[in-house]
């Protein structure tokens, strides 16, 4: 049962979120409950297009300046700090951009994802390969090591939370490199819940079926194709084998986290927690 005053426990907590910076995203859900929740926020996504990260599939400084105006509307704290989660100088810049904004750092949620790299495996380049490895796990890595050297320092604990996928448990075609780097996150949130246990910092991974974020419209279309059916009949047979009957919602997984950060929560870490309506049940 949740209990509304370790709810409470957030009120003051700053938080971060990579890949925060799109409209409609995981990334913007969870900061907004978050901030609803009493939270300090900071958006971050990679800003600038560069190399394979194309305009049109990252969070650009504009778009992150306007989720921190829509959360500051609602009476929340946010500011906006742009990293690149594969540069270790950029995570590092972004930890303390965080502890200069806010003072502390409590809160580190690895969204940071690329999820549009779709084609066969033997199709599949080096490159696509390493551009997915690097932000997906690489940048979970790199910012889990930052953000746990401030939570170690400030001697009070933190809650690391990874989100991973409904890829973390089962494959899926012409995704390997994502689905390999979604399993490869869940041995990370094991290993270090393991070692940052002592220190009273959890690691808890959140892993949700398919949630029609822009980055899942296009997952849609891409695999309607490829399995000769339209969208609505594709989106209508993943209905179908759902038990609670839909695709999960932003919300859905933003919940899930403003649970797994808040006291509620306090003695759970190293798990992978599926969030897929019934979908994935390992």
């Amino acid at each position: 049962m949740v209990n509304i005053e370790a709810m409470k426990s957030l009120k003051g907590k700053v938080a971060i979120s990579t890949g925060s910076g799109r409209h409609k995203g995981l990334g913007q859900g969870i900061l907004k409950r978050l901030a609803m929740e009493g939270c300090r926020v900071v958006v971050s996504d990679i800003g600038t297009a560069k190399d394979q990260l194309e305009a049109d599939n990252i969070g650009s400084t504009a778009e992150m300046d306007e989720i921190v105006c829509d959360i500051r509307d609602a009476g929340g704290k946010a500011v906006a700090i742009a990293c690149d989660v594969r540069d270790e100088s950029e995570v590092k810049a972004l930890m303390d951009g965080a502890i200069n904004a806010f003072g502390r750092l409590d809160i580190m949620i690895n969204n940071a994802g690329v999820g549009y790299v779709m084609k066969a495996m033997d199709e599949m380049s080096l490159a696509e390969w390493n551009l997915v490895i690097g932000v997906n796990l690489t940048g979970a890595f790199l910012c889990s090591k930052y953000a746990a050297r401030h939570m170690r320092r400030q001697g009070e604990g933190g809650r690391i939370i990874n989100i991973a996928s409904q890829a973390a448990k089962s494959g899926f075609p012409h995704m390997a490199p994502y689905t390999a780097s979604k399993h490869g996150l869940i041995g990370l949130t094991r290993s270090n819940a393991i070692e940052l246990g002592s220190e009273n910092i959890t690691v808890n991974a959140v892993c949700p079926n398919h949630v029609t974020t822009g980055l899942g419209e296009k997952q849609n279309a891409y695999f309607a194709e490829y399995r000769g059916v339209t969208i609505k009949e594709y989106l209508a047979a993943m209905r179908d084998r759902i038990p609670l009957g839909r695709p999960g919602l932003v919300e859905d997984v933003a919940a899930t986290v403003a649970f797994l950060v808040s006291d509620n929560a306090k003695f759970i870490t190293g798990e992978a927690m599926n969030v897929s309506g019934g979908e994935e049940m390992h």
